[in-house]
This record gives structure tokens, C-alpha cells and sequence, in this order.
């Protein structure tokens, strides 16, 4: 299962952290592990790469987390985007996605 936490409330988020696999076919034919993949790694470049935004980034294995170090608006407009399309699949694939808001 995939494992996403995010760090906020409700629309405004600072973070996030994912980790695990959606263990819905085998390596490399998983459509929900490819799909969140894409998602993260466009949230994490548009972030980091195009915003610009002051953010902290863990690559370490089985695990991505991304925190932002100073507010952005765009950066906190991409976590939440990232966010609606977890959830979105989280409804066709509830066995391979669990998300959980952490109030900070």
C-alpha cells in the first residue's frame, strides 16, 4: 500500500511524505504505482524547479518527503494539487492508497 501523509490542514499543506507500493501488478505493469510516481515527481520538480520554492527534499529508499521552508503559495497550491489526485485515485483503488492529514 501506498502511504501519504500530509502536513497542514485541509487545503494548505507544507509537506507531504509517501512511501510504500501500490502492490496492484507486477514491477514495472503497476498503473497506480506509475501514476502516483508521475504525480510526485511533477509536484516535487514544479516545486523545487520551476516555483523555486525554499523546500526540503528526502529521497532515501521506499520513501519521498518534501517540506517547504518558507510559505509559497504556488508550492502549497502544487502539495494541494498533488493531494486532489491521490485522493481521486485513492476512489478507484482504495486497497493500494491510504492518505492521512497531519495538523501542524
Amino acid at each position: 500500500m501506498i502511504r501519504a501523509i500530509f502536513f497542514g490542514s485541509e487545503g494548505c499543506y507544507s509537506g507531504f511524505s509517501l512511501s510504500g507500493h501500490a502492490g496492484m501488478g507486477e514491477y514495472g505493469e503497476d498503473i497506480v504505482c506509475a501514476a502516483v510516481s508521475s504525480a510526485l515527481q511533477l509536484t516535487v520538480n514544479g516545486i523545487t524547479e520551476i516555483v523555486k520554492a525554499n523546500a526540503s527534499v528526502s529521497v532515501e529508499e521506499n520513501m519521498v518527503s518534501l517540506t517547504l521552508k518558507e510559505d509559497s503559495r504556488e508550492g502549497r497550491m502544487l502539495i494541494s494539487a498533488f493531494y486532489l489526485h491521490l485522493t481521486l485515485l485513492l476512489e478507484d483503488y482504495p486497497k493500494a492508497i491510504s492518505i492521512t492529514v497531519s495538523e501542524v
